[in-house]
């Protein structure tokens, strides 16, 4: 059958400077990030589009994808070019009735630091910045349910880019209004 709603939520986390992340970490990441919504959009979309009914896809992006990150270049990289692809399919989509959703949430508990990379450290090191990342992701708490109903809502409402979490709310207006403070911002040594 064809799907009245398509989430592509496949996601993987990558931290490190832009010059430890290796060739192959960055093929990595884009192709689960990137690809797995290229793929998704590209299978179900023409699905879709070919039934005549309309429909909606929903992305799962990130507010990595309009706040710059020092030690983020690969992971904001793939979720920025997700919601530019969400974008440009919204606006070839639109007159098929097909609705296209990115949604950017921020720090969510899930599961994503359970198996996020960090580049250029040992695995003694690697596994102790995942268990401080899971740790904060933890206290911040914020569940995957609210990010759920965001996206019912995105679909009901038809909205194009939804941020989700207050610091991904707080990132996307400054990106809009006060870009600069975002960049200074991003070039503070982060505490690992």
């Amino acid at each position: 059958g064809v799907l009245d709603v398509l989430v592509n939520n496949a996601g993987i986390g990558l931290s490190g400077s832009f010059f430890d992340t290796t060739t192959e970490d960055w093929r990595t990441v884009l192709d689960v990030n990137l690809w797995g919504v290229i793929h998704g959009c590209r299978l179900f979309g023409a699905r879709m589009a070919e039934r005549g009914q309309g429909g909606h896809i929903v992305n799962i992006a990130s507010a990595a994808a309009y706040q710059p990150s020092r030690i983020l270049p690969a992971y904001s990289t793939s979720k920025a070019a997700v919601l530019m692809l969400s974008e440009c399919l919204r606006a070839e989509l639109a007159s098929r009735s097909i609705g296209v959703t990115a949604i950017c949430p921020g720090i969510v508990n899930t599961g994503i630091t359970s198996t996020a990379r960090f580049a250029g450290v040992d695995a003694e090191e690697e596994s102790r910045r995942r268990k401080n990342s899971a740790r904060l992701y933890g206290l911040r708490n914020y569940p995957p349910e609210k990010v759920a109903s965001a996206v019912l809502d995105a679909i009901a409402d038809n909205k194009p880019l939804v941020p989700v979490t207050p610091e991904s709310r707080v990132a996307h207006a400054l990106s809009r209004v006060l870009p600069g403070a975002l960049r200074r911002l991003a070039r503070v040594e982060p505490k690992v």
